[in-house]
């Protein structure tokens, strides 16, 4: 993974001692909340219902074992025991007193980690697939492109005063892990006709109040170009963007706005211009930043067979696990959905856990995945059953990947101040109903996601079940919705009709699985079956 250098230190130093001043003057009263926020927010400092939040960058989703060790520190020392991790592939805490703030950024830097653009109208963090550099299905490891990403964009004037947020997704392989084409500006990497590597660019999509699928702007994109064809993206969205309305600010509406062909023709010739600048990375800057992930030492000869004798460890090898690339090696997937828990809660002595078995297990490396769970992407096959064991002995070892009860629930009115009603409870209940393994395994793949408000954090739009929770007068309202997805096969979920109550949402999904179970063909997921019925089947089932 990447290391900091003098430079990067240096950076994440110096803002941690001016966040230190600011907070200690917003502390005296010398400076007003309204004053104060801007400054909080470029630190990755939010305030909710009940106490600050802190959203931590863990770019493309990549950690060591120190590092984590330090997240489960920050967690025990100064929030409940537990963090949060989201669909960005950051981590949030909770229960932050602004005193403390200053603090567990100073820490945080000696680990070479910060809260730098997790918030704010800034690039956030980029997000990467989780199986990178270990996929057995990637062109190359994606991760070096993102950090020189991540570096030339943090504090670049075209940048840096931008009209909402932005948000960046970057992949290397034909599957996607990642829910590329709801990003703001989306990119694979592909081979041309030659072999040669470049990336095929998206551009427009974003879920919340106007959720947009991402258009194709370019099939290919030579990689040393890239960097040029970003800033002409960027240069055009800050060109046009709608600052006086934040409901129209994203660049989503512009590209709608303007038509996907001509947002496209407008960044071709910005493209050109500053192709002309000389603005792209040197060649020597990308070598130097991807000799860090270097693939580890993988062993030969290792023997690709399992034990299932353990029936329970057989079934967590056929859920929990995927192939990758080395022989002899498996990656394996860690849920942070127990039922009856918080999905992508984990406490400071599972963290420990995990920071242990990667050490041990995974050549120090641990990944967040855009489903609120964990990876340790190189175990050996032969030492998977020591590594559930393990998993096992900390509760992480639930088999649902990608199941029923592997569901994304943003914090909802729990804690967020801009939610309407709440996630949590509805996520619970949920999992509860479908507690059975035997039942998940039945449905199959099955992806729910759950919002508490229109801004989608819970990516309800992508949800092969979307939830959208919404106030009707007072009072908390779940709408439905069915067919969105995020992988390659991208969609946008519809809403089904009048919601529901907390416990109407609960019967309705019910009653959405029985369609599915009695309509499905062989082999068809409940996305696939969806798609060849349509709605009508469902919707009758469930307003009868």
């Amino acid at each position: 993974m990447y290391r900091y250098d003098h430079y990067d230190q240096a950076i994440v130093d110096a803002r941690v001692d001016e966040f230190r001043d600011q907070t200690a003057r917003r502390l005296a009263g010398q400076m007003t909340e309204d004053q104060f926020k801007p400054l909080r927010l470029k630190n990755g400092l939010y305030l909710q219902l009940h106490a600050y939040m802190l959203r931590i960058a863990i770019p493309y989703g990549t950690l060591n074992s120190r590092q984590l060790r330090m997240l489960g520190h920050i967690a025990r020392t100064y929030d409940r025991g537990y963090g949060h991790f989201t669909t960005r592939q950051n981590i949030q805490y909770h229960w932050i007193k602004l005193q403390d703030a200053p603090d567990i950024l100073a820490e945080l830097a000696t680990v070479e980690m910060h809260a730098i653009q997790t918030s704010g109208e800034s690039i956030r963090n980029i997000s990467a697939d989780q199986y990178a550099g270990a996929a057995a299905d990637e062109i190359c490891d994606p991760r070096p492109w993102a950090e020189l990403i991540r570096q030339a964009t943090t504090f670049h004037p075209e940048f840096s005063y931008l009209p909402r947020k932005f948000k960046i997704a970057l992949i290397a392989s034909p599957t996607d892990r990642a829910a590329l084409r709801w990003h703001d500006l989306a990119l694979r990497i592909v081979r041309n006709e030659a072999g040669e590597e470049g990336f095929e660019v998206f551009a427009g999509g974003g879920m919340g109040r106007t959720p947009f699928i991402a258009y194709p702007i370019r099939a290919f994109c030579p990689a040393d170009q890239i960097f040029s064809y970003i800033q002409a993206v960027l240069r055009v969205w800050n060109s046009h963007a709608r600052r006086d309305n934040i409901h129209k600010q994203r660049m989503k509406i512009l590209v709608h706005d303007l038509g996907h062909e001509e947002f496209t023709r407008q960044v071709e010739e910005a493209f050109a211009h500053i192709l002309t600048l000389g603005t792209d990375f040197p060649r020597a800057e990308y070598e130097r930043i991807a000799a860090y992930f270097a693939p580890p030492p993988f062993e030969t000869g290792l023997p690709d067979e399992i034990d299932r004798a353990d029936p329970d460890f057989a079934l967590w090898v056929d859920r929990q696990t995927a192939p990758h690339k080395a022989p002899g090696y498996a990656i394996v997937n860690i849920s942070l959905k127990r039922v009856g828990g918080i999905g992508g809660d984990i406490t400071a002595e599972q963290m420990e856990a995990v920071a242990d078995l990667a050490e041990r297990y995974s050549f120090d490396d641990i990944r967040v995945t855009h489903g609120q769970n964990l990876v340790l992407p190189h175990v050996r096959k032969q030492d998977l059953y020591a590594v559930w064991q393990a998993l096992d002995a900390a509760g992480l070892a639930d088999v649902n990947l990608d199941l029923v009860t592997d569901i994304i629930a943003c914090p909802g009115l729990d804690y967020c101040s801009l939610a309407n009603a709440r996630s949590i409870p509805i996520a619970q209940k949920i999992a509860q109903r479908f507690a059975d393994i035997d039942r998940q395994l039945e449905l199959g793949e099955l992806k729910i996601k759950i919002s508490g408000c229109i801004n989608a954090c819970g990516h309800h739009h992508a949800g092969h079940i979307g939830i959208l929770g919404v106030d009707r007068k007072g009072t908390e309202n779940y709408q439905l919705l069915l067919g969105g997805s995020g992988a390659e096969d991208t969609s946008l979920g519809k809403i089904t009709g009048p919601g529901f109550d907390e416990d109407g949402i609960v019967d309705a999904v019910e009653k959405t699985t029985d369609v599915y179970l009695r309509e499905r063909q062989d082999g068809e997921r409940f996305l696939d079956t969806y798609r060849r019925i349509g709605v009508e089947p469902f919707k009758e089932a469930i307003y009868g």
